[in-house]
Formats: structure tokens, C-alpha cells, sequence
């Protein structure tokens, strides 16, 4: 079997490779369209960060198995298009957490002692000593947005160094936060007290410009912003106003929205300070990732074992067929009941009715989980991860089955708890194999659960749909299906908007303010 590895990886990596049997070839940097025509004769593809794995791509790929990333980011993979394809895609979870981490604190550090700009000065003969007078960081407050693997790391460092820490993160549990040692709070009331502001979360639609103008403004005048997580969390025109005017003191990036950041206007600025994508980059982390892929990518070619998948659990092959259109469900459900609940989540309980309480429950569980977590922590939630994330977290996992499924066959439903808030979402296979929610929050509807949806609750009455129909007919926004349910003639009622497009956040916004509209939700999921 052959293996192409088309990113630099250690050579520790292609020594354990080429033990196992495996023939290896490494052809970095190659073109789009000489990889197209290369790919079709490999049985794995192992990459980084700057291969580029498009639809296109896998189509070529014929021979393909398996996609393994040293590393944990997967956004420039096609992770639908390998799905299809039955193409196994693999990361290494956990490998640069560390060092992230640690590249994050040594950006908090130089920014606060403005050592970038110290050590130029001094390269040019001068003695500036009273030119860069620093700040302390004992005694002042880190806000950290994301207390995932990487953000509790940067935690625990900044609390040595003698720092408060706050955090927003409204998927941690009280408990967990206490046995961190961190005070939960509020977005806003992060902005008006950190010191210090570093965000740890991934690249969504909610979290994109997550810092821009309107959030800057809530800040402490003189706060301080590192971002080592994901280029586009930060607005970098309103980032550079404010550190122009004062308003931010200082920054220190080291992801932008388009890397390398030619012609951007920050890099003039001498209050701000950048790196070129090195969070990952120490030559222990880079070893770590390719032994952990190397391994992954030689157990699922040689003995047919899977691991750190993101789009396939660990069952097997004979198995798999009857269990995949309920781990498609589980997780479609997942997906739904997450995007659709604000809060965080103390209690997950999923139940089985029916005919599927004979099968081996557990990957489909994983899968419910795994489609809870990941629109909350994108790339590092995969199928073997997810209950070892919800542990970690305070959340309590409860399985309940029964042999009643009603009038259906099966039915699955999934519960989520937060003190005395709950949200439910039910579902079923319609032809055994499409997934459908039939029931969410007790109001009966039936939907295809796939692609871009809006979620209202409003009151019972007449023009909500006319209203909210012509707004997105006014903006040039399709409407595919709709689905309504409603407990009583004239009380709460649920819409659901099935359309082409993501739907703008202006566009939000207005359709909140449409009469007897109660709240909406924007949720996606898989085609």
C-alpha cells in the first residue's frame, strides 16, 4: 500500500511508515493540479496545514482510504466530500496543546514587556531604556474566550505567573471551571474586566469578528489582545483603528484572516507584534504529530483498526453498514439540539426506542456527542474523543432504552439539561435510512435535518411566516421547506426554515424584531 505525504512532517513520522511495510512517498509543495493527477494511486494521504484537500482533489483520489493530518486543524479538508467517498478522515487531537499554549503565554509576555521592539532597538546600537516601559502581569485579569484543552493550559500558566483568570466559555459547568480555578462570566463582562483578552476557540460563523469595533468598545481602554487560535476571530481593520487611536494598547497575533498578511496595515504599527503560524511550530510538538498520525495511518491500513476519526467511529466492517444510518441520526440530532439550546450543559441523556435497543448502542451514543461538542469546539471533536470531552467538561451522560417506540420502528431522543433548563430533540430513519427530527421541545414537526435552517419560536398568529417570508425574499435568500408545530391554536409555536444560504447576521437581527417572533436560531448541518 502506498502512502503520500504531501506536508512536511519529522522523519520520525515515515520511519514508523516504512516499518510497517508501507511504501512512502514525500512530494511537498506540489500544485493543486499535479496533486490531482498523483493522488489516484495512493491508499493514504497524510498533510498538514497547507495542503489543500478539495472536493476536486477527492474525486480524484480513487484509490484513497484514508486522510491523516498531523495536527488538529481540518478546515482545509473537504470533510463531506471524503464522507461520501468513505474516505477515513484522521487528526492528532492533543498534540499542540502544549506548545500552543505555551506560544500563546511567550506572545502575553513580549507584548507586556514590548520585547520585540526592545530587541530591534538594541540591534541598531541604541540603549532606549526608558522607551519601553512594560507592564506587569501579577495581580491583573486574563480574559480567555474557549477553556478547551489549550485555554485551561493557558490558564493554569497565567495563574503561576500570579494573573486572575475569567473566562466565557457557556459550555463549561461550574464544576469544572471551580476545579480550574477560573470565574465563569458573561461575553460582555469578559470585555469590561480582562486586562488581558486571548481567545481560544475555532473559526465559525458565530465566533467570526467575535472582536471587532462594537466588542472593542466594551473593553478596559488599554486592554491588551493575543489571538493564537484562528485567523478571522478578529475584525483586523477595527483591531488596527483601535490600536492606532489607543484604545487597545497593544496586540500580538500570530493567525490572520489571509496568511501570509501582505499589505496589512497592523504590521506598521508599533504597538503590535506578530508571528507567522507558530503556535504548533516546536520541533517536539511537529515530532509528536507525526508519530501519532504515522500510527494512526499504519493500525487503519494494516489491521484495519480506526482512531481520532472525524467522520468514522470505531466499529467494524460488518457491523457498520446496520449501524451508520443511526450514527448518521445521532449525530444530525446532536448537531440540532446544540445550535438550538444557549447555555451551558450539565446532563445529556439520549434514549432508545424500539427495535434499535438490540444493536450496540455505544458508537451511536459517541456519535450524539460528537454532534453536541463539535459546534462548539469544531476540529478537536472526533469520534473517539467525544465522551473523554464531555467528561472533562462536568457533563453527565445518561443512556435510558425501552422497548416502546410508539408507532415507529425506532426512535431516538436526545435531552439537554442545563439546572432547570432542558431542550429535547426526537428523531427517527424514514426508509431506514434517512434521517428525520420528529418532535423539538414537545412541539410535533417533521424535518429533513441537513443544511441551513432557522429555528423560530413565536407566537401563534397570523403573518409570521408572511413576514418572515418576504424579508428573506427581499434579501435574496431561498426558501427551501418549512415546518411548523404549534401546541395550541393561539399559544407557542415552532417555524422551521429550511434555506439555500447562511442567513446574514443583519438579516437576524431584523428577523427578531418581526412581530410575535420570540427568538431565532440559525442552525447548519451536513448536506
Amino acid at each position: 500500500m502506498k502512502v503520500l505525504v504531501s506536508d512536511n512532517i519529522s522523519d520520525k513520522g515515515i520511519n514508523i511508515l516504512e516499518k510497517a511495510g508501507l511504501e512512502v512517498d514525500v512530494k511537498t509543495g506540489l500544485a493543486p493540479e499535479r496533486l490531482e493527477k498523483e493522488i489516484g494511486r495512493y491508499d493514504a494521504l497524510i498533510i498538514r496545514s497547507a495542503t489543500k484537500v478539495t472536493a476536486d482533489l477527492i474525486k480524484s483520489a480513487k484509490k484513497l482510504r484514508v486522510i491523516g493530518r498531523a495536527g488538529s486543524g481540518l478546515d482545509n479538508v473537504d470533510k463531506i466530500a471524503a464522507t461520501k467517498r468513505g474516505i477515513v478522515v484522521m487528526n492528532t487531537p492533543g498534540g499542540n496543546t502544549i506548545t500552543t499554549a505555551e506560544h500563546t503565554v511567550a506572545l502575553l509576555l513580549s507584548m507586556a514587556r514590548q520585547i520585540p521592539r526592545a530587541t530591534a532597538s538594541m540591534k541598531q546600537g541604541k540603549w532606549e531604556k526608558k522607551k519601553f516601559i512594560g507592564v506587569e502581569l501579577y495581580n491583573k485579569t486574563l480574559g480567555i474566550i474557549g477553556l478547551g484543552n489549550i485555554g485551561a493550559h493557558v490558564a493554569k500558566m497565567a495563574q503561576g505567573m500570579g494573573m486572575n483568570v475569567i473566562t466565557y466559555d457557556p459550555y463549561l459547568s461550574e464544576e469544572k471551571a471551580k476545579t480550574l480555578g477560573v470565574t465563569v462570566v458573561e461575553l460582555n463582562g469578559l470585555f469590561k474586566k480582562a486586562d488581558f483578552i486571548t481567545s481560544h476557540i475555532p473559526l465559525t460563523k458565530e465566533t467570526k469578528n467575535l472582536i471587532n469595533a462594537k466588542t472593542i468598545a466594551k473593553m478596559k481602554k488599554g486592554v491588551r489582545i493575543i489571538n493564537a487560535a484562528r485567523g478571522g476571530i478578529i475584525d483586523e481593520k477595527a483591531l488596527y483603528k483601535a490600536l492606532k487611536s489607543g484604545r487597545v494598547a497593544g496586540a500580538a497575533l500570530d493567525v490572520f484572516e489571509k496568511e501570509p498578511p501582505e499589505g496589512s496595515p497592523l504590521l506598521e504599527l508599533d504597538n503590535f507584534i506578530c508571528t507567522p503560524h507558530l503556535g504548533a511550530s516546536t520541533a517536539d510538538a511537529q515530532e509528536n504529530v507525526a508519530v501519532a498520525v504515522a500510527n494512526q495511518i499504519v493500525d487503519y491500513l494494516v489491521s484495519g483498526t480506526i482512531r481520532n476519526a472525524v467522520n468514522f467511529p470505531s466499529v467494524s466492517a460488518d457491523v457498520f453498514p446496520v449501524l451508520q444510518p443511526y450514527i448518521n441520526l445521532a449525530e444530525r440530532l446532536g448537531g440540532f439540539i446544540s445550535q438550538n439550546f444557549d447555555g451551558g450543559i450539565d446532563e445529556i441523556i439520549i434514549e432508545y426506542k424500539g427495535a434499535i435497543t438490540e444493536l450496540n448502542l455505544e458508537p451511536v451514543t459517541i456519535a450524539a456527542l460528537k454532534g453536541i461538542l463539535t459546534p462548539i469546539l469544531e476540529e478537536t471533536v472526533n469520534f473517539i474523543n467525544a465522551p473523554l470531552i464531555a467528561k472533562e467538561r462536568g457533563i453527565e451522560v445518561k443512556e435510558i432504552t425501552t422497548d416502546d417506540a410508539g408507532n415507529y420502528q425506532s426512535m431516538m431522543v436526545i435531552k439537554i439539561k442545563s439546572g432547570k433548563k432542558e431542550s429535547s430533540v426526537s428523531g427517527i430513519l424514514h426508509g431506514k435510512k434517512e434521517p428525520r427530527i420528529i418532535s423539538v421541545n414537545g412541539f410535533a414537526v417533521e424535518i429533513i435535518p441537513e443544511g441551513e435552517m432557522l429555528v423560530l419560536s413565536n407566537t401563534d398568529k397570523p403573518g409570521v411566516i408572511g413576514n418572515l417570508g418576504t424579508l428573506l425574499g427581499k434579501n435574496n435568500i431561498n426558501i427551501a421547506r418549512m415546518h411548523f408545530g404549534r401546541a395550541n391554536q393561539g399559544g407557542k409555536a415552532i417555524s422551521v426554515v429550511s434555506v439555500d444560504i447562511a442567513v446574514p447576521m443583519t438579516i437576524l437581527t431584523k428577523i427578531r424584531k418581526l412581530p410575535n417572533v420570540l427568538s431565532v436560531k440559525q442552525i447548519h448541518l451536513p448536506i
